[in-house]
């Protein structure tokens, strides 16, 4: 197993992108925590669906990722419980449908929930695990951005501009954690079925599902299956791999 021994986090593990990373990690032998916000059904279906499949040591925490003293006692849990870190995946975030042109309705409050969670968020995390993941000579963070990070585009503007910022905050960590940390970022475009879909302005779904090659958009899946070959990678840092069906305007 190609992930045989080692210990993964991954952020927002009770979302159905979140759920399909942890579950594709523990098949490849990893040992998986995951993080939930608030959907406590969500997170107890992550960690049932890991135990049938008799994933060793799952487990869940609880943390909102915008309080620095959650992402704390969430780094303290982890290490305590797996013994270490080799494995973080930023994939939690928080999307809510304002169409472009309201800018009236994205209002200060809105903006700061968007880029605390997506943005600074994953930023801590980052800090707060980097000694371990490069304690260990070869730490892997993979980060979930989105599409609407490439080209304007996704829920909202602060949505767009918060992954933007996690796409680039790829590339700085890249460099900041060399030689002992890979940091490396899959864009996924629309994935039809999932909670984030449903809150995106229906001309931006609509618009997503015309403009991919494929003539389907991304795969929950295949956003798994990417994670665990950036876990499996030795020469591979600060890259971003759009997960999409194939739209051009995430093609550069």
């Amino acid at each position: 197993m190609q992930l045989e021994g080692k210990r993964a986090l991954v952020t927002g593990g009770s979302g159905d992108i979140g759920s399909a990373i942890a579950r594709a990690l523990a098949a490849a032998g990893a040992r998986v925590a995951i993080s939930y916000a608030g959907f406590v059904e969500g997170a107890r279906r992550t960690v049932a669906a890991l135990d049938a499949a008799k994933a060793t040591g799952a487990f869940a925490i609880q943390l909102d990722q915008r309080d620095p003293d959650g992402i704390e006692r969430a780094r303290d849990e982890t290490l305590e419980r797996h013994g270490g870190l080799d494995i973080l995946v930023n994939n939690a975030a928080w999307n809510i449908g304002i169409p472009f042109p309201d800018l009236e309705t994205l209002d200060p409050e809105t903006w700061n929930r968007v880029l605390e969670t997506n943005l600074r968020g994953p930023y801590l995390l980052a800090r707060a695990f980097a000694p371990g993941l490069a304690a260990g000579g070869g730490g892997h963070i993979v980060n979930i951005a989105s599409t609407a990070g490439l080209a304007p585009g996704g829920s909202s503007i602060a949505y767009a501009c918060s992954k933007a910022g996690f796409i680039h905050l790829t590339r700085c960590l890249a460099v900041a954690l060399a030689p002992s940390v890979q940091v490396n970022c899959i864009a996924p475009g629309l994935v039809e079925g999932t909670r984030m879909a449903a809150r995106l302005p229906g001309e931006a779904a609509r618009r997503a599902r015309d403009q991919a090659v494929l003539g389907r958009v991304g795969d929950a899946e295949d956003i798994a299956r990417q994670t665990v070959a950036f876990c499996t990678t030795g020469s591979v840092t600060g890259q971003v791999i759009a997960v999409d069906g194939g739209m051009p305007g995430a093609m550069r």
